[in-house]
């Protein structure tokens, strides 16, 4: 009933959206004939700072309140209607935009450029859920996040994948989040946001592709809960990592489990992690080789990465503006009566040497070089923490959510019957 009552909320907020995008396209600015140009507006725009404001004072509100209902009050009611307010005022109303997945780019644009000026909003928006996971694990995945909670809506009947297939899926985040952060530091675009499945959706100016794939990642997750955030989410890597030391997280029991197993099946996630109560324990001897092996088996997948990394970094600056006018510089390939490229026209008009868009563009490809070798080390890394995750069990008497990948939805709460003294 309540997800019902949610879905028609947001499709009323949909349609009052609809209706001020067709306004605007209805009656788009006046063209002038005399050649008149409508000046900038040169002050800052009160609104705009306004609204940042706004939302940063509604993020931390929100990562307050949902912390307070999953921590303390174990709430899940609670905390699916905060995901509902927050699908409303960070989805539709402010568009996704500053949203905390996207600003990783920003922050990392940041670090490499110094011209590149941030905004205050941006920076909490990355900081502000990284702290609040630090102390109350993954709060801000919950119930603040509009790309968790308009999937979560939909996950009407999740079935689990397979903890093999959950595992080798969870490794596309990690080289999501490292091409994302190659692209920014180079200058050469925010893919985060120009792949992104939902903004286009709020903002109905979707191309059809993108259209298209927030429509399947949604119906996917009819099936499989929440596909993007385990799956796809790079900031959900970073959440992951702060999580796993995060000073207070949610529990499935407020006491002592009893071994009732009613909660081994209530996480749509697969974000609970199995009592491991092993007959025959390991030996000493075993244990050690274990050890030895991942010692010497990550530092060579890392170096194994970074050189296949390596190989890939002329194709992956392919996409690079002044990569891309140095190739179309040196190979043409265009019929005579075929008009120039844009770029090629914007540089002639600019005036420039050729060999100035050649320096330009070999510097691209150095930075790209050293990057794609820390871009390949990196994923070898995560391989090499996948297969020792694998080789080295530890030893569980009770059913407790994974801090790392736990979205801290509280649904298994609900399922053990230990209860809070009154």
């Amino acid at each position: 009933m309540k997800k019902t009552l949610a879905i028609v909320f947001l499709l009323f907020l949909f349609a009052v959206q609809f209706m001020d995008s067709y306004g605007i396209q209805r009656f788009p600015k006046p063209e002038f004939e005399s050649g008149y140009v409508q000046p900038e507006t040169l002050l800052p725009n009160p609104r705009a700072e306004m609204l940042a404001i706004l939302d940063i004072a509604v993020l931390i509100i929100s990562l307050s309140v949902v912390s307070w209902l999953v921590i303390k009050k174990r709430n899940r009611n609670g905390v699916f209607w905060m995901s509902v307010f927050a699908l409303a005022y960070f989805g539709f109303y402010r568009e996704g935009c500053v949203c905390s997945i996207g600003s990783i780019q920003n922050v990392t644009l940041a670090l490499f450029d110094n011209s590149y000026l941030i905004s205050i909003s941006a920076i909490i928006f990355f900081v502000a859920p990284l702290v609040y996971t630090a102390f109350f694990g993954r709060t801000f995945c919950a119930a603040v996040c509009p790309f968790g909670a308009i999937q979560d809506l939909v996950a009407w009947s999740p079935q689990k994948i397979g903890s093999r297939l959950n595992a080798v899926l969870g490794v596309i985040p990690y080289i999501y989040l490292g091409l994302a952060v190659l692209y920014a530091a180079t200058g050469t675009d925010f893919i985060i946001c120009r792949y992104d499945p939902f903004v286009g959706i709020w903002r109905f100016n979707a191309s059809f592709g993108m259209f298209v794939f927030g429509g399947i990642l949604l119906i996917v997750g009819i099936f499989i809960a929440r596909p993007y955030c385990r799956f796809l989410c790079p900031y959900g890597v970073l959440l992951n990592w702060v999580s796993r030391f995060s000073r207070k997280h949610i529990t499935i029991t407020p006491a002592e489990c009893i071994q009732c197993r009613l909660c081994e099946n209530s996480c749509p996630y697969d974000a609970i992690d199995m009592p491991v109560t092993t007959k025959n324990p390991e030996d000493k001897g075993t244990m050690a080789r274990k050890l030895i092996f991942i010692t010497f088996l990550i530092p060579i997948l890392m170096l194994l990465g970074g050189w296949i990394g390596s190989k890939l970094h002329e194709p992956l600056a392919g996409v690079n503006v002044k990569v891309r006018l140095a190739k179309q510089i040196l190979n043409p390939g265009t019929p005579k009566n075929q008009p120039e490229t844009f770029e090629i026209e914007a540089f002639k008009s600019a005036g420039k040497q050729q060999s100035q868009a050649f320096a330009e563009a070999s510097a691209v490809l150095h930075k790209f070089y050293i990057g794609s070798w820390i871009l390949g080390g990196f994923i070898g890394l995560v391989f090499g923490g996948l297969i020792a995750g694998r080789l080295m069990t530890k030893h569980r008497t009770d059913y407790t959510p994974n801090k790392g990948t736990c979205l801290s939805c509280v649904r298994c709460v609900d399922y053990c019957p230990v209860k809070l003294p009154k």
